[in-house]
This record gives C-alpha cells, sequence and structure tokens, in this order.
C-alpha cells in the first residue's frame, strides 16, 4: 500500500468540480421532465443527490479515481450544488417552480382529465386505487384530485 497515492491528486479538482456540476445540472434537468409519481415521499433534488453521492463515493473507494481526495471533492461538489439549489429555491418563487413541478390536475369536478393521465402514465384503476386509499369511494365526491411533486396525490372534495 503506498500511502502517497492515496491522498495524490491525479485529476484536476477544477475537473472534477466541472464534471460533477455537469452531471448533476443535466440529471437534474432530465428527471425534473421525466419523473413525478415515481418519486414518493423524497424530493426530486434529494433523489438525484443520493444516487450520484453512492456513484462518486463508490468510484473513490473503488480506486477509479485513484484518490479518496478526488471522490471527496467530487462528492462536496454534489452536495454543494444540492443546498445552493435548495437556498435559491427557498428564496426565489421562480427557482422553485423550476425545480418542483407544478400539482398536476388529473380529476376536476368529479371527471378524469385523461391528457394529464397519459402524460403521467397513471391508469384509471392506479387513480381509483389511489383515491380509496385516501378515503374516497367515488370520484364523483372530489372536486379536484392532482398529482403533487413529490408524487403524492392530493384531493380537495366537493363541499
Amino acid at each position: 500500500m503506498n500511502l502517497e497515492n492515496l491522498f495524490a491528486v491525479h485529476t484536476s479538482l477544477l475537473e472534477l468540480a466541472i464534471r460533477g456540476s455537469v452531471m448533476y445540472l443535466l440529471l437534474l434537468a432530465a428527471l425534473r421532465v421525466l419523473v413525478r409519481r415515481h418519486v414518493g415521499s423524497m424530493s426530486l433534488m434529494d433523489l438525484l443527490l443520493m444516487v450520484l453521492i453512492a456513484d462518486a463515493a463508490q468510484n473513490a473507494m473503488a480506486t477509479d479515481y485513484r484518490s479518496i481526495t478526488e471522490g471527496v471533492v467530487l462528492c462536496g461538489t454534489l452536495i454543494g450544488w444540492n443546498y445552493f439549489l435548495d437556498w435559491l429555491a427557498y428564496r426565489s418563487p421562480f427557482v422553485q417552480r423550476l425545480l418542483e413541478p407544478a400539482p398536476l390536475p388529473v380529476i376536476r369536478d368529479g371527471k378524469f382529465i385523461r391528457r394529464n393521465m397519459r402524460q403521467e402514465f397513471i391508469t384509471e384503476d392506479e387513480l381509483r386505487g389511489q383515491l380509496r386509499e385516501k378515503g374516497v369511494e367515488s370520484i364523483d365526491n372530489a372536486e379536484l384530485v392532482c398529482i403533487e411533486s413529490d408524487g403524492g396525490i392530493s384531493v380537495r372534495l366537493r363541499g
């Protein structure tokens, strides 16, 4: 074991930060467009961060980067981007709208909005099942049902 190589930097730290930044932003944009209802209770950015950190940490541990320092810099870059975007979304409603999709109505006034259901690949049976879990037996009772940004379903019943 060569202790000098264990913490040596073999790749430019700036290059690692740029690689991490580009991958984070590209994957965030792709997941923002493609994923809504499959994420569950984790936010999209949290899920993305976990996946990228797991990969970056694995590479650092398996010597793909040749040193722990490079893996730490890459993980730090990913954490930094996640923190910065969370902070920015908290401060700016515009950024929040960019990072978190708006609720998508799938039932309005007791009627299915088929176009939105097709967009999310949610079937009538899946939606009815979600409504039963929320205690709604008939869609006629629903004034508005939306798929929220975290993948959950919100229901507003008729008054």
